[in-house]
């Protein structure tokens, strides 16, 4: 599988986000200096420089600028195919902005936080959109935005060799069941992100995460880039990547960074898991001993019983052979041994 992190960050050393990347995922992240955004009809835009992402098919954007001032942004994708620039894309906005409508096109199909090209592309170029009134502070904190591209097409081998001795980052385990009864099967993605935020000391209302992560017009808890976002107002730094294979997430564990991992999974694909089966989940990621996985499932029905051990091989197939996608969320000075 082809796949990569690009990126673009001011305020936010690149030396660190890519010594926060898998090796075999590095590719392109830049630093400026202060931003330069351009007004347009519908808010303020951001564009970042043109990235060769040759043969890539999949591209998952994101964007976290590191202040509590709420704002709303959309991430627009364009690429090159046969030479020639597509028009520009636009994934699902976050916040409240009424942008002015995105025309869906030809060349990309939008599926909330996944761009599709038909054809192989031969580079990228990513922007966000921020509301006018709301620009100056979010671009005048630190910020990254980052492109995750990747050709699904290949699909992850098994892991080489044993994964002993092991590792285990103590993040606290929380469960989506202790939100409101109504909606405590839907909250995966705020109750992942609120374990991340209590390991990295950054401690949230639950509810209130819950509230801010919510996009009303899609009905959804669990839109990717939300994740991000909403881990950027709280000081942290993050990106989202579509993994390659277990070398790639077993190197973040050892660098002591959890991850956030999108499974599905049919009855009895995934032994000892919290939920029978799901079309779409997110657990976090915390180690591995001998040739289990430890992870912290929140759909446990409680906090106490949302550690837990799966297969290695099952933890493959229903994340790496799958969606395959993963959130990285960390501070930005971290001093990290992957530098």
């Amino acid at each position: 599988m082809t796949t990569g992190l690009w990126g673009v960050t001011s305020g936010i050393s690149g030396a660190t986000v890519t010594a926060a990347t898998p090796p075999a995922c590095r590719r392109s992240i830049t630093t400026i200096g202060a931003a330069r955004p351009r007004l347009s009809p519908s808010g303020v835009v951001l564009e970042g420089p043109e990235w060769p992402i040759a043969t890539a098919t999949h591209f998952v954007p994101s964007f976290a600028a590191l202040t509590d001032v709420p704002y709303s942004l959309r991430l627009e994708l364009s690429v090159r195919v046969g030479g020639a620039w597509s028009p520009w894309a636009a994934g699902a906005t976050l916040g409240p902005a009424a942008f002015e409508s995105a025309v869906p096109i030809d060349a990309l199909a939008v599926d909330i936080d996944v761009f599709t090209s038909r054809a192989p592309v031969e580079a990228a170029r990513l922007r966000v959109r921020l509301r006018e009134g709301e620009s100056a502070a979010v671009l005048g904190a630190p910020w990254m935005l980052t492109l995750s591209a990747f050709e699904p097409s290949a699909r992850p081998g098994p892991a080489a060799g044993s994964l002993v001795p092991g590792i285990h980052i103590a993040v606290p385990p929380r469960s989506q069941m202790d939100a409101e009864a109504a909606i405590a099967n839907r909250v995966c993605s705020p109750t992942c992100v609120a374990m991340l935020l209590d390991f990295w000391r950054r401690p949230v209302t639950f509810e209130a995460l819950i509230a801010e992560m919510f996009h009303p017009a899609l009905d959804l808890y669990g839109v990717w880039p939300a994740a991000i976002r909403a881990a950027g107002r709280r000081g942290l730094a993050g990106y989202l990547l579509r993994f390659p294979d277990w070398p790639a997430a077993a190197w973040c564990l050892a660098q002591g960074l959890p991850i956030i991992a999108s499974i599905r999974y049919g009855a009895g694909e995934l032994t000892g898991a919290a939920a029978s089966q799901t079309p779409g989940h997110l657990i976090v990621l915390t180690g591995w001993d001998g040739e289990m996985v430890l992870a912290n499932d929140p759909a446990a029905p409680s906090a106490a019983q949302a550690a837990r051990r799966y297969r290695l091989d099952e933890l493959e197939r229903v994340w790496l052979a799958r969606a395959g996608m993963g959130f990285v969320i960390f501070p930005p000075d971290l001093p990290l041994r992957g530098a």
